[in-house]
């Protein structure tokens, strides 16, 4: 029988009007933003795809859920029906709230990296890895090496590379590693799932060495999906049972729910442990709040528990990751050079690849998300060597081998329609990308630069010349 396409497993209520606006409008904006996509205003774009994190729309039943929050200072039910809902879908027994996911990675930094200690990760992620330098850590990169290959169409390539994690132990000594810190779905490396059975193997050779295993759950329901699509013997496991079967492996997480959770606002730090958890309320008084809100409103707490049994569902999974890989497929189908396999997330181009003509130094991804802008309206971001910020040692800029521009598709927001006005976008640009012009530093805060950095052309006033 003929495979049938997929549809959005819901129905439009409510709609938001998209502005319009005019080529002299963008170049104007983009002028205005320092040629960062971060610094534009919300107002002056058309289709957003800079983040997934915070932009989803919330189904009717999160918000009538709303309208029960209880704004108790302590002890708010909707914490409680938060509660139950980790423990019934992650399996975690402590929950501590947060603001949002680096509320999470700053308490649990503080608590277990000394100084001097080493975190052994599946390629780092930017507020992950500051948060553990600020505590006194190094991060260790030890995922496969098909991750830094984006022509790979290897399935799984988040998976730690174990003889890279050996080789660390065996420098360092397993006293100088905290944890490890496992990221689902990596994003840096284009939205790439982790196997199970890697998960299984990683938390075995770490725990035999005594080192805790803490998972980055962000997107932890869309690896289930990856693992029920391309591994054997899980495909007839319920995405929920494949959820809980990851997060068993591991000793806790830290939680952005601004994405799977279907909320936007909101995260969690959760773990096993008593004592730690005794810790980790003790410390999110301090830096969030009391650990019955953790800097959350009594509604917020409500909506994320109706989303995470929401996110489990297959068929929004299934449509969520369909969408991703449908505007995947058609800039395959175009020519331009993208991430292979299509992640869980986005669709992350190949910059450098795209824009041979600007040298890794004046920033092809960060010309190439500002000139997509100018050219349709459409805002992406950069994840490349302006993400990746500068060597501590030298002060020069590290160039990773993945430049690229993120496609960010926010999950129940978006049409089909706009996917495809997205790619027709990209493929005039890529027509005519011997137009686009280099950027350079005029602005570069310490920290996590790629948020609030300023750029000029490195010749003439535009990105995109005529």
């Amino acid at each position: 029988m003929k495979k049938r396409a997929w549809a959005e497993p819901f129905k439009i209520k409510m709609v938001e009007p998209l502005r319009m606006t005019t080529r002299e409008e963008r170049e104007q904006a983009i002028v205005a933003a320092g040629f960062n996509t971060f610094l534009l205003h919300s107002r002056d774009v058309y289709i957003d795809l800079l983040t997934d994190s915070g932009t989803s729309a919330m189904s009717d039943r999160q918000w009538a859920g709303l309208m029960l929050g209880d704004e108790a200072y302590a002890g708010s039910v909707n914490f409680y029906h938060l509660q139950e809902a980790i423990q019934e879908f992650y399996g975690y027994q402590y929950i501590i709230p947060t603001h949002q996911g680096r509320g999470a990675e700053h308490i649990l930094s503080q608590l277990l990296i000394r100084e001097g200690d080493y975190v052994p990760g599946n390629m780092y992620f930017t507020t992950t890895k500051l948060h553990q330098e600020l505590a006194g850590g190094t991060f260790v990169d030890v995922i496969v090496d098909q991750a830094h290959d984006p022509d790979s169409e290897f399935p799984f390539k988040g998976n730690v590379d174990l003889d890279k994690l050996q080789a660390l132990i065996d420098r360092v000594g397993a006293k100088h590693i905290p944890y490890l810190s496992l990221e689902t779905n990596v994003n840096m490396a284009g939205g790439q799932p982790c196997s199970l059975a890697n998960i299984r193997d990683t938390s075995e050779l770490c725990h035999k060495h005594g080192i805790r295993v803490f998972l980055d759950a962000t997107r932890a329901v869309e690896n289930a999906y990856f693992i029920k699509q391309r591994e054997v013997g899980y495909e007839s496991a319920t995405i929920a049972d494949i959820l809980r079967e990851i997060c068993s492996h591991t000793d806790g997480c830290t939680m952005s729910a601004k994405k799977d959770c279907l909320v936007n606002i909101g995260g969690w730090l959760a773990v096993n442990d008593e004592d730690l958890a005794a810790q980790a309320r003790n410390k999110v008084v301090i830096y969030e709040g009391l650990h019955t809100y953790g800097g959350l409103a009594g509604r917020d707490m409500e909506a994320m528990a109706i989303g995470i049994r929401e996110s489990v569902v297959y068929e929004h999974i299934r449509a969520r990751v369909g969408q991703v890989e449908y505007l995947g497929q058609r800039l395959i189908d175009a020519g331009i050079p993208v991430v292979h396999p299509i992640g869980g997330h986005g669709v992350f181009i190949q910059a450098a690849k795209f824009l041979p003509h600007i040298s890794r130094e004046a920033f092809p991804a960060q010309a190439l998300s500002a000139a997509l802008y100018v050219e349709s309206g459409v805002r992406a971001m950069e994840r490349g060597a302006v993400s990746a910020g500068r060597d501590h040692a030298t002060g020069e800029n590290i160039y990773p081998k993945l430049e690229l521009v993120r496609l960010t598709i926010p999950r129940r927001v978006y049409t089909q329609a706009h996917m495809d006005v997205t790619a027709e976008s990209v493929e005039e640009l890529y027509e005519n990308r011997d137009r686009v012009v280099g950027l350079r530093f005029i602005y570069e805060p310490q920290y996590l630069r790629f948020f609030q950095s300023r750029f000029e052309p490195i010749e003439g006033n535009r990105v995109l010349n005529d």
